[in-house]
């Protein structure tokens, strides 16, 4: 999922046999896909821990690699799989058919991988947010994780977008409906846009309302939540909460550490 939301195309539990095959499909697809992760333990049985192969076929093929090596204590990794009550794919294959057999067989497996791994990674004392935290700090390839925000206009009379993470209601803005030469307009139009920008409170609201995003975007990062969806609503939809969220997407849009798009959901729905 971290490496999902990094934007990378995950394939799980991959025979090695076909680790090639994916990569040349990655390759010749359109859009190409740049950045594939291969997911690869001992669920597969025909997985013996032999990566040099692999490497050394996708240097021929001019493709930059990095192996992450996920780790943990043995008792932390028992306690995992008796929570999930999973067997691991290996136990049944020592004399006693013990987790803890299975454990042990799995690290004579996956020494090699270790030992040649760019990134191990000791998950025993980590919490799911620190593990990604490290995982984004190794393979976001910038300091910064990106996150997305959408900035969605809304009317309430047509009800609350039913994704959205925050709401902002800018119903206490003077209506352009009831102005004659506006009303036919939306708030993508220059008349209609100064208008509502241009009342009181209008630009407080708007600093203050970013300052606000900001802080979430900081909170949510840390967490580990690489979206957002900001709703500004109105009584119609049409013109002060379209206004204002054009108005709030620039201001956001400023930042380097954020993706952010506008959508108008009521928009001509009148």
């Amino acid at each position: 999922m971290v490496l999902e939301d990094l934007g990378w195309y995950v394939a799980d539990n991959l025979p090695p046999e076909l680790i090639s095959k994916m990569i040349d499909l990655g390759l010749e697809s359109q859009p190409r896909i740049e950045r594939l992760a291969l997911v690869m333990d001992v669920r597969s049985r025909l997985f013996t821990g032999d990566l040099g192969w692999v490497v050394k076929e996708l240097e021929s093929k001019g493709v930059r690699n990095r192996v992450l090596f996920l780790d943990a204590s043995d008792a932390v990794l028992i306690q995992r799989f008796e929570s999930n009550r999973r067997s691991h794919p290996l136990q049944n294959d020592g004399q006693d058919g013990t987790l803890t057999e299975g454990i042990a067989a799995e690290r004579i497996r996956l020494a090699q991988v270790k030992a040649v791994a760019d990134v191990v990674i000791d998950t025993t004392s980590m919490s799911v947010h620190q593990l990604r935290r490290k995982i984004e700090a190794s393979f976001s390839g910038s300091d910064t994780v990106m996150i997305g925000v959408t900035v969605q206009s809304f009317g309430f009379k047509y009800g609350l977008p039913i994704d959205a993470d925050l709401v902002c209601d800018v119903r206490f803005l003077p209506n352009p409906h009831w102005v004659p030469e506006l009303s036919a307009h939306t708030g993508r139009e220059p008349a209609v846009r100064d208008y509502v920008l241009g009342q009181d409170g209008a630009q407080d609201y708007l600093e203050t309302y970013h300052h606000l995003l900001r802080l979430t975007v900081e909170g949510y990062r840390r967490e580990g939540k690489s979206y957002m969806t900001v709703a500004v609503g109105c009584t119609g939809g049409k013109h002060r909460s379209v206004a204002m969220s054009e108005a709030l997407a620039t201001m956001l849009d400023a930042h380097d550490d954020l993706s952010v798009r506008v959508l108008h959901r009521d928009v001509g729905r009148e």
